[in-house]
């Protein structure tokens, strides 16, 4: 399946109509969760994005789940909520109780990707910026342009004035994205640091849910 991170971030992804389960995910996570479906022969998953671009307003995040929920729920045998608290405040996780649908576990996917466990050990990075694949990928249309930053580079230092570093948290091995990430924290004025995660419990969570389907 041919992707373009544009699309992801302004559409989502339709469902194939093909499956048992269906995955309701961000369009930022559609790569790595497609990837998993293919290196793990996972066919009775099915998977429709909602666009990430919501995530510049989490407010309407718990609404747009639940209305993919109930326009989804009877073509399937089950649905996997695959975003993580993301914003919401609790709210997502309340929607989804109610719903009868399980969601990944975690506060946002910078958590999940490394690790929920080793994420809450970083208690020494609460001046970090963290980027995945995806968002070093669309680093203009989710952080310079929303906060202005293309129209009024001034701002820069205000903004980011409290972080120290920009984290690159890598689900591939891609010197290209090395290169941008690093090219990224240089405009934000931040150190860098990379790190390769994986998909961490973003796999765990979606091979427990393919052996219950």
């Amino acid at each position: 399946m041919l992707l373009d991170d544009t699309m992801l971030t302004d559409e989502g992804l339709a469902p194939s109509g093909k499956g048992r389960l269906l995955l309701i995910a961000c369009g930022a996570l559609a790569r790595e969760i497609l990837a998993l479906k293919a290196q793990n022969g996972w066919h009775h998953m099915d998977l429709t994005c909602l666009p990430a671009n919501l995530h510049l307003y989490p407010e309407r995040i718990t609404e747009a789940v639940e209305a993919s929920v109930l326009k989804h729920r009877t073509a399937y045998d089950d649905i996997f909520v695959v975003y993580a608290d993301c914003g919401t405040g609790g709210l997502l996780e309340a929607k989804c109780a109610e719903l009868g649908v399980a969601m990944v576990a975690g506060p946002h996917c910078y958590s999940f990707f490394e690790g929920n466990e080793a994420f809450a050990a970083h208690e020494d990075e609460i001046t970090a910026f963290y980027l995945t694949d995806f968002l070093v990928k669309q680093f203009d249309a989710f952080v310079w342009k929303p906060m202005g930053l293309h129209k009024h580079p001034e701002l820069r230092d205000m903004i980011f004035g409290n972080y120290t570093k920009l984290v690159y948290q890598a689900q591939t091995h891609d010197a290209a994205l090395e290169a941008k990430a690093q090219d990224c924290a240089d405009r934000l004025g931040l150190a860098y640091e990379y790190r390769f995660t994986g998909y961490g419990d973003l796999a765990t969570a979606l091979k427990t849910q393919a052996g219950k389907a």
